[in-house]
């Protein structure tokens, strides 16, 4: 039986191979539309619709903004702000660059502020120093991204 961590990975694995797909899907929705503004909108705007009938399915109870709004840091609304950037570069850019291009540089961003987030304990992370082996592992997507990119360059030359 797999332990909890494989399983985790399992599911990261999978939530990591939609992302393509939604960058593809996103793309021609804000061709089909006529601007990609529109598809970030359409986009996140059938997350919400298909987010609240599994709430409903589960009972999740409705919490309170306004105590979310006094007590939190400011930065706990960023992550729509966050995810509208996302939806709206990934439409734009993935079918520019190819799919694995995107995904490479998307995850070459993640892993510097996921680093500098771990190195500080931003954001209420647990404070986790930037180790050397860390810092390698993201010279190697850095690698990868050189890699990716001049293989589409020697592909289109």
């Amino acid at each position: 039986m797999p332990n909890l961590g494989s399983s985790l990975l399992a599911a990261a694995l999978v939530a990591g191979a939609a992302i393509p797909f939604q960058a593809g899907a996103n793309a021609m929705l804000g061709r089909l539309l006529g601007h990609p503004l529109w598809a970030t909108m359409v986009s996140l705007a059938v997350s919400v619709a298909l987010a609240v009938p599994v709430m409903l399915a589960f009972r999740v109870p409705v919490p309170s903004f306004a105590t979310a709004a006094a007590t939190g840091p400011w930065w706990i609304w960023t992550g729509g702000a966050a995810g509208v950037v996302y939806v709206t570069a990934a439409l734009l850019l993935a079918p520019k660059m190819g799919a694995a291009s995107f995904v490479v540089a998307v995850i070459g961003g993640q892993m510097v502020a996921s680093l500098v987030i771990d190195h500080f304990g931003l954001m209420g992370f647990v404070q986790r120093p930037a180790s050397l082996a860390r810092v390698a592992g993201l010279g190697l997507i850095v690698i990868g991204l050189v890699v990716t990119q001049w293989a589409n360059g020697a592909k289109a030359g």
